[in-house]
């Protein structure tokens, strides 16, 4: 059986976690009050203004539950407000509030500082390289 550290999944994972405590510590460390999910849920409501819960948890790679959850956290922390939605009252409207606004743009500066330091010493051909992988991957996976 191969060790573990010579499981390219493994390595994934490990740099993904690895990246994320980072990456929440840096947000911490500037007193913001926003996790990474949060923040991904909330940039993601920002390039897509339209999107429901749903569509908020398949481009985040979250569960609905979890979605609810983090969207409540968003609401509550008053970077989201949530009404129902007029043509179908099961279903709300999510709009980013003036502080989620202020929030994403604080925390954009953090995360582009966080990548820079993830991506040190990596050439531009090799994270293309390493992009591309990691699509065939998960074209692969879906097929």
């Amino acid at each position: 059986m191969e060790n573990l550290n010579n499981v390219i999944f493994y390595n994934i994972e490990q740099a993904i976690k690895t990246y994320r405590m980072y990456a929440q510590k840096q947000i911490k460390s500037h007193d913001l009050k926003i996790t990474v999910d949060q923040w991904l849920v909330l940039k993601s409501l920002k390039e897509n203004p339209k999107a429901n819960q749903q569509e908020l948890a398949e481009t985040v790679f979250k569960d609905t539950a979890s979605i609810t959850r983090i969207i409540d956290l968003l609401v509550k922390s008053e970077f989201v407000e949530r009404e129902i939605n007029l043509n179908d009252r099961r279903k709300f409207d999510l709009m980013i509030t003036s502080n989620g606004e202020k929030i994403l743009a604080k925390t954009h500066v953090i995360v582009l500082e966080n990548r820079k330091k993830a991506l040190n010493g990596i050439s531009e051909n090799d994270i293309k390289i390493l992009n591309e992988t990691l699509q065939k991957i998960t074209k692969n996976c879906k097929h």
